[in-house]
């Protein structure tokens, strides 16, 4: 037999290695999916405000609630913190983040601004084929609001503009307005009762003015959508925090709308 047609001799402390790095790289998988499992958690907890504005986050406390070790929760807590879900003080440890309308406004203002950009960019550089599918996944999920909780009105509105903003083909910029519609979601679930019997209708409408690749028509129809005043702010932080804080102010309800949004 040819030297290259022969068989490797076995190594047991090459083999030893090799099951020892398997391990190694299950043992990683895991942390790491856990780690994701537990942020997961946290961010939905954080974005609700299942932590009071201003309460301090027990960590020991909350590894126990979600059954893992405080280390996977304090990672899940910095990355939360860096999306500014959260908020850190020196000495004192996590917090939940306040619920502040200047804040909020200035992420409606910051919205509004990537938004109207992103759908320039798409009117200029969105293939046909690209364009013909973000309006064919509108009308078959984001056009219906029969039935549909006011979470799930929200995430369909999110995921609707969200692909309008990948249409400019800027991942940073979509990436950046995924992160602001997390800080928002809130807000957004307690304005969502008044915003209903016009969200459609505008919606369609930046559907149109995207169909014919008009940008101005767009821009127009978006800051109508999204532009806000401080004062409506204040307003929507008002009755958020009485859902937060007044026990008989009911759970964000079930949407009892017709097929028009109405």
């Amino acid at each position: 037999m040819a030297a290259t047609d022969r068989a490797p001799a076995k190594d047991p402390a090459r083999a030893e290695r090799r099951t020892k790095t398997e391990q190694m790289a299950k043992a990683t998988d895991d942390a790491t999916t856990n780690v994701g499992r537990i942020e997961d958690a946290v961010r939905r907890m954080a974005i609700a405000y299942e932590f009071l504005p201003g309460e301090r986050i027990n960590e020991g406390a909350l590894a126990r609630q979600l059954g893992a070790s405080r280390t996977p929760v304090r990672e899940a807590l910095n990355r939360l913190l860096t999306d500014g879900l959260i908020q850190f003080r020196p000495g004192q440890g996590f917090f939940c983040r306040t619920l502040d309308a200047k804040e909020i406004f200035d992420l409606y203002e910051l919205r509004l601004i990537l938004e109207t950009s992103a759908v320039r960019l798409a009117c200029e550089r969105a293939s046909d084929e690209a364009l013909a599918a973000v309006v064919a996944d509108y009308s078959a999920h984001g056009a219906k609001a029969a039935g549909k909780s006011i979470e799930a009105l929200v995430e369909d509105d999110e995921r609707f503009h969200l692909a309008v903003a990948a249409l400019s083909g800027n991942g940073e910029l979509a990436k950046r307005l995924g992160k602001i519609n997390e800080r928002i979601r809130f807000a957004r679930w307690i304005d969502m009762d008044d915003r209903l019997p016009y969200t459609r209708g505008e919606h369609e409408a930046l559907v149109a003015a995207l169909s014919r690749r008009d940008a101005e028509a767009c821009v127009e129809v978006l800051s109508a959508h999204i532009g806000k005043r401080l004062d409506q702010i204040v307003s929507v932080v008002r009755r958020g925090i009485s859902r937060l804080y007044v026990p008989d102010i009911p759970d964000i309800p079930t949407s009892g709308t017709d097929e028009t949004g109405r």
